[in-house]
């Protein structure tokens, strides 16, 4: 019975890592036994970052609601109980976009939270 191995495989598994791991400085880019540790970082950084994200835009959202309530005289934290006493379901996203994008709108909510 003839030796058998996996070398097809095993390439196939190797080259998959290697052109995973294209544009990566250096050896990280081109041998195997780098790009492995740095493709399974960078997916490590990837999943951890996902989350990250979500933080990180929700405290921007909640700065520029806060900024756009300055000229209103109106803290963050009064706006948004105001919002759930007035029974008003928009989420920071769009409180934000709104703030930004169309100070009118704003301004309506604003009015109606202050009301």
């Amino acid at each position: 019975m003839p030796r058998v191995t996996n070398a097809p495989a095993s390439r196939e598994r190797r080259k998959r890592v290697v052109k995973a791991a294209k544009g990566y400085r250096g050896n990280r880019g081109k041998l195997y036994r780098y790009a492995a540790d740095a493709t399974r970082k960078a997916k490590q950084y990837a999943y951890r970052d996902r989350k990250t994200r979500k933080r990180n835009l929700r405290a921007l959202w909640i700065v520029r609601i806060n900024a756009a309530l300055k000229e209103f005289d109106l803290t963050y934290s009064k706006f948004i109980a105001g919002l759930a006493k007035a029974k008003i379901e928009v989420d920071r996203k769009i409180l934000a976009d709104l703030a930004v994008s169309e100070p009118g709108a704003f301004a309506q909510v604003v009015k109606l939270v202050k009301a």
